[in-house]
């Protein structure tokens, strides 16, 4: 973790922000403005380019955005004052009565006349608080600048309201720049209040249909991407496999890394800085990119709150030289609840793994209390073992979906029970642990929560099965389901003889998707968590190889399943404080946190031991919940371990969009998206086979033997430097520019001894 970080940019997920910038922007509204920074001045000697760069400003960040900075809500009760926004806005219950408290302060200082002239003007400008653009109106939207004291108001409505109420405007606004302008002319006044960019103007705004039409759904491009933002939440991660919770109230989350090391982030971000379990020594991973091995899994008891039990998957050679994978049991310390006892290790179930692939590696309890354990075929390609395959031969415990009992010991002596429902008990050629089979290396797996109100959907596994040349697909996982594998991949044959003699009762994936979207699917989670509430029911998934981030919904009626790409980033809707708009390319897993919020987990370099691995946050940025509704209080842990507090790296979308812009140099032949460690250049290539899909390199014209080494390995991937060339190159470099200089004079002389 304390090892050297190299930084990764990636032009496939960031964008370029347009000019001009928000702090070439905000030096000019500085000028223009009073000591409390409201609205637009024309003391500004150069109005015309002034209102031009504000109106590229608005045109960028013209969102919906509350004053604090978040994204709008549905108020959870009736607003009896600013009715206009009880549907969809920046208010609640408590807002809308501070402002109709406001409102009536105002009123008793009116005369019935007044009242009856400026009472609807006063209202609506009071009520702009809540507003779904209520950061645009007040201009908000940076925090780097002042808000305004009072909304943008188109010209011809400021105009009326200046005409009939000029005398009431002191009850609004204590700001001695906007009372002397109000009592100059109408002009100054309106000038000073106007917004450029007339559609989000009041009272446009509210009539604008584009800006109205889907308001606070999730927004979507015109390709239909979802337009999603991110949060980065930890880094320096070797390969993060996983990341889980305790269902203990404490909202902590467990990461593990690939190599052995589980580490614990508490819910102030900051993370404990001695492990809950180091077990490096026992697990078999390698710096080889892209190798399967090592720790794989890992699952809390449903009843760890009082148990202390936790179940873990990993890869490991025993003393023979055998590649296993080991399932077992631990437990905390009871003298500390962030440690675990690796001496309390009780072994479960072990499996000889024939190939160094296909390792499989979830571990999930079902809502029926039993621990789920996926596997994967075997490796090589093709399930070339036995007549049918590992997947296909239910003797086998390679290529299944197996489910035990581990509050008990079975009669034959297993460290664990059969449960009595489980699809194969009576079969004497099968393996009572076997629940549902034929799959070839389910990479990540997860139960759906079910709808937070109806709850439909609960107890539902899905996962991501990674095909072997032409398909991925999902699964929901069926009790007694054959998923196909080998005769099957995605919905085609694989296997034409296996696949014509196979059963029609196969279970075939909801959705499947070929080479042209991606080549290794990463399983994902159905969001039910409470603050993104326009995500309910959404399967959220991603492809490894490409960083592609996808989604899919099902239709209530038909059941049928519809796929949506996933956008990172936008400038436009990603504009709030502390949302990024990129993220490393290898998607390696997905997460959810105790309160169901959900979470995904990739690297630039996919090497075990290469600390490059992120962890990140779903956002949307069109709606969230009210505020206050998903609140929680962690149950706090006595921590003996120093905390570390978490520090971003990556570049927020305010921060990209203040950066000064400046021209990029042009690309070289034989640079690198990205360069890699000296060490990686030993690497060997991993062991043949696919979860993860082998990285080929793209042919680049005038690269060195060295670089053509690099992008066998890491093909588009970011990673740290390539080695410094000789100091003999360098000098020869340095020497250059005096060489051209020398040429260039001995030119000028020829010429002059010509003429």
């Amino acid at each position: 973790m304390n090892e050297p970080y190299h930084e990764v940019v990636q032009d496939v997920y960031t964008f370029d922000p347009k000019k001009p910038t928000l702090k070439e922007a905000n030096a000019w509204l500085c000028t223009g403005r009073s000591s409390s920074s409201f609205g637009v001045s024309f003391s500004c000697p150069h109005v015309f380019i002034c209102l031009s760069l504000l109106c590229l400003i608005g045109s960028l960040l013209g969102h919906p955005q509350c004053l604090d900075y978040g994204p709008p809500f549905q108020p959870p009760f009736y607003l009896e004052f600013c009715s206009a926004y009880e549907n969809f806005g920046c208010c609640d219950q408590e807002r809308d009565n501070s402002i109709a408290a406001k409102y009536w302060d105002i009123m008793d200082y009116l005369d019935p006349r007044g009242r009856e002239l400026c009472g609807m003007y006063i209202k609506d400008i009071l009520c702009q608080e809540c507003s779904p653009y209520a950061a645009h109106l007040y201009d908000a939207e940076n925090p780097q600048t002042p808000l305004r004291n009072l909304p943008g108001l188109c010209f011809d409505y400021c105009s009326e309201f200046h005409f009939n109420c000029h005398s009431a405007i002191s009850l609004l606004t204590s700001d001695k720049h906007i009372q002397e302008c109000c009592k100059t002319n109408k002009t100054c006044f309106c000038n000073l209040l106007h917004l450029h960019d007339e559609d989000y103007c009041f009272p446009n705004v509210l009539k604008n249909t584009a800006l109205n039409r889907n308001l606070g759904s999730v927004v979507e491009d015109r390709k239909g991407c979802l337009q999603l933002c991110l949060i980065e939440v930890a880094n320096g991660l070797r390969n993060p496999v996983l990341m889980v919770h305790a269902n203990d109230h404490t909202h902590r989350m467990f990461v593990a890394e690939q190599v052995g090391v589980i580490w614990v982030y508490l819910p102030d971000g900051s993370r404990l800085e001695e492990p809950f379990l180091d077990i490096k020594s026992i697990v078999l991973a390698t710096p080889w990119i892209g190798d399967e091995r090592g720790f794989l899994g890992m699952a809390f008891h449903p009843k760890y709150k009082y148990n202390g039990k936790f179940y873990i998957y990993y890869s490991y050679m025993d003393k023979n030289r055998v590649e296993k994978i080991r399932i077992s049991e631990l437990k905390v310390l009871a003298s500390d609840a962030n440690k675990a006892d690796p001496r309390s290790e009780r072994n479960l179930l072990e499996l000889e793994e024939p190939a160094a692939n296909h390792n499989g590696g979830q571990l999930l309890f079902g809502v029926d209390g039993y621990m789920y354990l996926f596997t994967g075929d075997g490796g090589k390609a093709g399930d070339p073992f036995g007549k049918f395959g590992n997947a296909q031969n239910k003797s086998i415990l390679l290529g299944k979906v197996l489910r035990i009992d581990v509050d008990g010991k079975s009669r034959d002596g297993k460290p664990y029970r059969i449960p009595p429902d489980n699809p194969f008990v009576s079969d004497p050629k099968a393996c009572p642990e076997v629940y549902a089979y034929g799959v070839r290396n389910m990479w990540r797996c997860a139960v759906d929560r079910g709808d937070p109100v109806t709850k439909r959907g609960r107890g539902r596994i899905f996962c991501g099965d990674v095909g072997q040349n032409r398909f991925e697909e999902i699964d929901i996982i069926v009790k007694g389901g054959n998923y196909g594998w080998r005769a099957k991949e995605g919905f085609e044959c694989y296997d034409t003889k296996l696949c014509h003699n196979s059963s029609l009762d196969d279970i075939l994936p909801i959705f499947a998707y070929g080479r042209n979207v991606g080549k290794s699917v990463t399983g994902g989670y159905v969001y039910r968590g409470c603050e993104s509430p326009n995500l309910n029911g959404l399967y959220i998934f991603g492809d490894f190889m490409n960083g592609r981030l996808m989604a899919l919904q099902e239709d209530d009626k038909t059941s049928k399943w519809k796929k949506q790409d996933i956008c990172i980033g936008s400038t436009r809707a990603c504009a709030f404080p502390g949302m990024i708009s990129s993220y490393s390319k290898f998607i390696i897993s997905f997460a959810e946190d105790e309160g169901g919020e959900l979470y995904f987990m990739s690297t630039a370099y996919s090497s075990a031991y290469a600390p490059h691995g992120s962890l990140y946050k779903f956002i949307d940025p069109a709606r969230r919940a009210p505020p206050g509704k998903c609140k929680y209080k962690p149950v706090p842990v006595k921590t003996k371990s120093k905390r570390i507090s978490f520090v971003p790296r990556a570049k927020t979308v305010l921060e990209l969009l203040n950066e000064p812009s400046t021209p990029k140099p042009p690309k070289k032949p034989s640079t690198l998206t990205a360069a890699i460690p000296t060490k990686a250049l030993t690497v060997k290539p991993a062991p043949s086979g696919k979860k993860r899909q082998k990285i080929k390199p793209e042919p680049k014209p005038h690269k060195s033997k060295q670089e053509e080494k690099v992008a066998r390995i890491s093909r588009t991937t970011q990673a740290p430097p390539l080695p410094k060339k000789s100091s003999r190159l360098t000098r020869t470099k340095k020497l250059l520019p005096k060489k051209a200089a020398l040429a260039k004079e001995k030119m000028k002389r020829r010429r002059k001894e010509s003429r």
